[in-house]
């Protein structure tokens, strides 16, 4: 039975009013705006597209799938840690690692977490390379070890698409007890520069005492002038003495009478 007067556009028109609604819900949300410093790694039916942005993008939703990708340089900071150098002392070592995705594709397909195999690559790399060290070296060497650590990081993490910038040892910690050792010897060190210093003194010293010696005998009369002298700095003492002065030539005038 038929309703007279009834119109079928009373239903009609409010589900295609619904339907072009979702529809546009549907295609405004593939919209994505990416960032100066973002790439967008899209996958179409689990396989790889393409890399698009920066600004307004477009991807088809259910249908893509998409990864954000950072490209500004990450400052990841490596978990303190004990490594032994090759003379068997542990030291605790603090590294910075400093990278930068160059091939967001490859950081995104070829490695699970790439900033995590970053550090945990930089751990392994620097247990290496203080391992091949003394520790006179591992102290006074802290550029040539990051520059190690650096080259052998770089080398792996070059096939994941990510470029080290920098790595930088920030802190080296030995032992209390090899800190007490060192400083007996630096001490030591101290004492021993400060005896040569000494030694070295009272040689010139004695050096100059001896030209003056000599060149007072053969002046006679230098050596009257300087006795003088000395007599005269003794008289400005006050306290009480005695004082007598035997001319130079005693000897001579002695020899006369025996």
């Amino acid at each position: 039975m038929i309703f007279q007067g009834f119109d079928p556009l009373f239903i009609i028109l409010p589900v295609v009013i619904f339907l072009l609604i979702f529809l546009a819900c549907f295609l405004l949300a593939g919209i994505k705006v990416i960032l100066e410093y973002e790439r967008l790694i899209i996958f179409r039916l689990g396989k790889y597209k393409r890399t698009i942005g920066p600004g307004v993008v477009y991807i088809l939703p259910i249908l893509e799938k998409s990864k954000k990708v950072d490209l500004r340089i990450v400052t990841a900071d490596i978990p303190r840690q004990e490594v032994i150098t090759r003379d068997n002392i542990p030291v605790l070592a603090n590294t910075v690692v400093y990278f930068k995705v160059e091939r967001p594709s490859d950081a995104i397909i070829k490695i699970e977490n790439f900033a995590y195999a970053v550090r945990q690559y930089t751990q392994a790399a620097l247990r290496d390379v203080v391992g091949n060290m003394e520790l006179d070296g591992v102290l006074t060497e802290r550029d040539k070890i990051a520059a190690d650590i650096r080259e052998i990081v770089d080398q792996e993490t070059n096939e994941w698409g990510i470029d080290i910038k920098s790595i930088k040892i920030q802190e080296i910690e030995l032992p209390a007890e090899m800190k007490r050792a060192m400083a007996k010897q630096a001490e030591a060190e101290r004492e021993k520069r400060a005896a040569i210093i000494a030694s070295e003194g009272e040689l010139a010293s004695a050096k100059n005492l001896a030209e003056a010696a000599n060149m007072m005998a053969s002046q006679p009369g230098a050596l009257q002038l300087r006795t003088l002298q000395t007599i005269r700095d003794i008289s400005q003492d006050p306290s009480e003495k005695i004082v007598i002065f035997m001319p130079s030539d005693i000897g001579n005038i002695l020899k006369k009478f025996t």
